[in-house]
């Protein structure tokens, strides 16, 4: 079995995509604490030609927090003004549009489980088959961190490759995953580019830019457009 072990992120980039893509099963890390200053609930989209990110609000954020020990705050319907504002006359606006509705107005107030139906919600418009799980609810040794604790998930997921983003490199060790009988691969996606709006390409943005701006046969394509190193 393949799996891969990520925190949940708000409308991730196409290389997350492309991670949930290549696994069997991909472990949402829910119990592993809130990080202030990453995309757990943010994410940049085209506004005026320029990337700019669109924030789900959090109650008394904190990095002492498990990101499944957060709420957020509901400010989904000025997001959804936002980015009909922004994406209005973009090929696949009606489509995406509505699908977001289904994603932002969600009764969830959990971020961890917020974001966790955004991910299984999205996947399948993209008609992913890839099952979901939450890190939580795995049964393991809670005291491992880092490394070790990708492991032991890992292990009780009788996992046979484990595929890690490519920012992974530097922090994670194939031997000690060998020892496991684990294959640790990490996951290069090749320079995407379409057409936006009337702008230079702007890359890296939301996998909402993505869906505003291409059919789904053509985000499959971008889906498989990377290597394993």
């Amino acid at each position: 079995m393949k799996t891969a072990i990520m925190q949940p992120y708000f409308f991730p980039y196409i290389g997350y995509w492309q991670l949930i893509n290549a696994v069997d099963t991909f472990v949402i890390l829910d119990d592993v604490n809130y990080i202030k200053k990453g995309y757990i609930n943010k994410n940049a989209i085209l506004i005026s030609g320029k990337p700019q990110n669109i924030v789900l609000e959090i109650l008394e954020a904190s990095q002492n927090k498990y990101i499944n020990e957060i709420m957020h705050s509901g400010n989904t319907s000025k997001l959804l003004k936002t980015i009909q504002r922004t994406y209005s006359k973009a090929p696949y606006f009606k489509d995406v549009y509505q699908l977001l509705e289904k994603v932002l107005t969600n009764s969830e107030k959990n971020l961890a489980k917020f974001l966790g139906f955004q991910l299984v919600y999205i996947s399948s418009y993209l008609n992913l088959d890839t099952n979901f799980l939450y890190s939580s609810e795995i049964n393991k040794n809670n005291n491992l961190k880092g490394q070790d604790k990708l492991i032991e998930i890992s292990t009780k997921l009788e996992t046979e490759q484990y595929i890690n983003a490519i920012g992974g490199i530097e922090l994670y060790d194939k031997i000690k995953f060998k020892n496991q009988n684990i294959r640790l691969n990490f996951i290069k996606n090749n320079p995407l580019k379409y057409k936006q709006f009337s702008n230079d390409f702007i890359p890296n943005l939301s996998i909402i830019d993505i869906m505003m701006f291409n059919n789904i046969d053509d985000i499959k394509i971008m889906l498989n457009s990377y290597e394993l190193i």
